[in-house]
């Protein structure tokens, strides 16, 4: 008995390349990217972080043209990490009105009035201990950062934040920085919440780049841990209610599987953080030429998107926009 020849034939929508964009069901723009950005005081520094090739850390005059650069190539925006020249055991710089943060946005502010602006909200760059907020009896008192976390959104959206990005995974963090930001008359500064942060080893690189390496014990008793599922729904969910504009996962890589659930329920804006780690091992196996880097890091991006993210935070966005940029 001869084989049947099939009716259906999938390979005829792959048989070229104008097919295949034909029929693409996910596509990946520069401006789902967000480029994130390690600010220092100083003028024309640029310290290249060891452990991420690639990045570096910037003076304030640096990072503005860097923010140009991927403007020019329609990265969506930049999100701004501060080491400060000095550290305190409560991390005051992270409000101060001239806090290294609150320097580069406004200089972006003004030199880039069109770009989108967001501030990582969180304490852990700023305080002399590493921890996202203030140390009582051993451990992070949850309540006493909520006031400090609601002051340094205060301080960002003055300087000319568009998005403020609470990620200390707090509770109640986001209805703290939404009562501060409303009673300062910054109605229209959204949230964008880290809801769902893992207290993941695939940080590791970050903790050089923002030099806020615990000075004792981890983050695993406010980050949540990499086995709980449930748990990310019920922490998004808290953070609709009190009122987030959208929603971050992180790390990105090993968590798909969250944020294809949270797509499933929810309409708000979703982001996904592909992070250090991730970056580092893409960057170390490419230096290797074990793997085509950008082939890599397309494909992984666009699995991002396919898995329902509408933002992408990423070191590789200015590249990964010239790569799309030159695709078109």
């Amino acid at each position: 008995m001869s084989t049947p020849i099939p009716i259906r034939r999938p390979r005829r929508l792959r048989i070229n390349n104008a097919i295949r964009n034909l029929v693409r069901e996910t596509r990946l723009d520069a401006d789902d990217l967000i480029q994130p950005m390690f600010i220092v005081p100083g003028s024309g520094i640029r310290k290249p972080v060891a452990s991420m090739p690639g990045v570096c850390q910037v003076s304030v005059d640096q990072a503005v043209e860097d923010a140009r650069k991927a403007m020019a190539l329609g990265v969506g925006g930049v999100i701004l990490f501060g080491i400060p020249a000095s550290k305190d055991a409560l991390g005051s710089d992270a409000w101060s009105e001239v806090g290294i943060v609150q320097q580069a946005i406004r200089a972006m502010r003004n030199a880039l009035p069109d770009m989108a602006i967001l501030a990582d909200t969180c304490l852990c760059e700023y305080t002399d201990h590493g921890h996202c907020g203030p140390v009582r009896g051993g451990g992070i008192a949850n309540d006493e950062t909520l006031e400090l976390l609601g002051r340094t959104a205060i301080a960002q959206a003055r300087a000319g934040a568009d998005i403020v990005a609470p990620s200390g995974m707090m509770d109640g963090m986001v209805a703290a920085i939404r009562e501060a930001l409303d009673s300062e008359g910054f109605e229209r500064v959204s949230i964008l919440s880290y809801a769902v942060k893992y207290a993941s080893a695939y940080y590791g690189p970050f903790r050089d780049a923002a030099e806020n390496t615990p000075s004792f014990g981890d983050r695993r008793s406010y980050q949540m841990d990499p086995a709980n599922r449930r748990e990310a729904m019920t922490e998004a969910q808290l953070d609709i209610d009190e009122g987030a504009d959208m929603l971050m996962v992180k790390p990105g890589l090993a968590y798909m599987d969250i944020l294809g659930a949270l797509r499933q329920t929810t309409d708000l804006p979703l982001a996904i953080y592909s992070v250090s780690g991730e970056y580092a091992m893409i960057k170390a196996a490419a230096e290797r030429g074990w793997i085509d880097e950008q082939r890599v890091v397309m494909e992984t991006l666009t699995g991002f998107k396919r898995a329902g993210a509408d933002l992408i935070l990423t070191y590789h966005a200015t590249q990964a926009a010239a790569w799309l940029t030159t695709a078109k």
